[in-house]
């Protein structure tokens, strides 16, 4: 295992995995941060809440930013937190060997998903008790903390799913329940059956779609679900590091998002710009200041912002030490409206799982 005195400045690499430990620093807190390179894994870590900023998840502190790792092959786990999805491969097994090396199971606020299939989203009983299992197996664990439906059922009423996760509450297998993106409505109609502690949602400067009245922000705040936003930084377009859209290698999934069009991209790089010229004021990244935004949205807030350098790692977390006055908030909104990108946040058949509504239960 190797050990950096300062952030590492190559991406991780490795066969199957490699793990490095690396004493990330962030204020007077020097946790250790467990990187591990794997193909087809999702992880957020969410840090140690002992100095940072925190928000609320269910009665649980955790830190107000967290790292997503999806689309990178990373995993990462750190000292209160993270969040995998079983959908992306293995890391469940990854994990659990960590707890089993180090014994910190106590310390982490796991969070885990179930319900995408290659036939679709599957909130069936069934499924989820199925799919519970293996993964408190292979995490070598008794109790996950918060467990979310990647994409919801939409031919399983949500008072079935919601339902049969509520008896593994009472069980004692899980603590909260989650929700990727189900539709106001769905919400509300889980919510009644048990509360619901967290969506996830793509949350960032270009898709700010729940903000719409009636939309998702609006609900989850009447009912006090905190709010995950996954691609906080525009799926890393709004860090600067990209400039154009020949940038994008023709097999990243990005090349697909009609919203990061090639016609789109000067908008892109104005909007970059503008964030840029307010960094300046903080001596800070355009992705710093994004996140610095997103924060500002309110206290329910998680951006959870994708790395593959722990650098960048690194400069997400001292994202948490700036704050921007109401007029830096206000050229930013302002800058947003004038962007106006245009084209859906995915590919066609993507949409079709978003905010998705599911039949009402059977009256018999």
């Amino acid at each position: 295992m190797k050990t950096y005195a300062s952030a590492p400045e190559t991406p991780l690499d490795g066969a199957n995995w490699v793990t490095y430990k690396y004493e990330l620093q962030a204020g007077n807190l020097l946790p250790p941060v467990i990187l591990t390179k794997k193909q087809h894994t999702q992880v957020t870590l969410i840090m140690s809440a002992s100095t940072l900023p925190t928000r609320r998840i269910g009665k649980d502190s955790v830190t107000a930013l967290g790292f997503g790792a999806m689309g990178i092959g990373g995993l990462a786990y750190g000292v209160a937190g993270d969040d995998e999805s079983r959908f992306k491969g293995d890391s469940e097994a990854l994990i659990g060997k960590w707890f089993k090396r180090t014994g910190k199971r106590d310390q982490i606020f796991l969070a885990t998903k179930f319900g995408i299939t290659s036939k679709g989203p599957n909130g069936s009983p069934e499924y989820i008790r199925q799919q519970l299992n293996q993964s408190l197996e292979r995490l070598g664990v008794d109790t996950i903390d918060l467990y979310y439906l990647h994409r919801v059922d939409k031919t399983t009423p949500i008072e079935t799913t919601v339902g049969t996760l509520a008896e593994l509450v009472k069980a004692g297998k899980i603590r909260y329940i989650g929700l990727s993106e189900p539709s106001p409505a769905t919400l509300r109609r889980a919510h009644k059956v048990h509360p619901i502690a967290a969506i996830q949602v793509e949350y960032s400067p270009f898709v700010l779609d729940i903000e719409q009245k009636g939309h998702l922000l609006e609900t989850a705040r009447e009912l006090g679900v905190a709010v995950v936003a996954y691609s906080p930084l525009g799926r890393g377009l709004l860090t600067g590091q990209i400039t154009s859209h020949a940038d994008v290698p023709d097999d990243d999934f990005r090349k697909h998002i009609p919203k990061y069009s090639e016609a789109n991209f000067p908008k892109i790089r104005s909007l970059v710009d503008k964030i840029s010229e307010i960094g300046k004021a903080h001596s800070a990244t355009p992705g710093q200041i994004t996140l610095a935004f997103l924060l500002a949205q309110g206290d329910d807030i998680i951006p959870i912002p994708g790395t593959k350098n722990i650098k960048y790692a690194e400069e997400n977390i001292s994202a948490l030490k700036i704050k921007l006055s109401s007029e830096e908030v206000k050229a930013i909104r302002q800058a947003i409206v004038e962007t106006e990108l245009t084209g859906d946040q995915y590919p066609a058949g993507f949409m079709q799982v978003l905010y998705g509504d599911t039949p009402e239960p059977s009256k018999a």
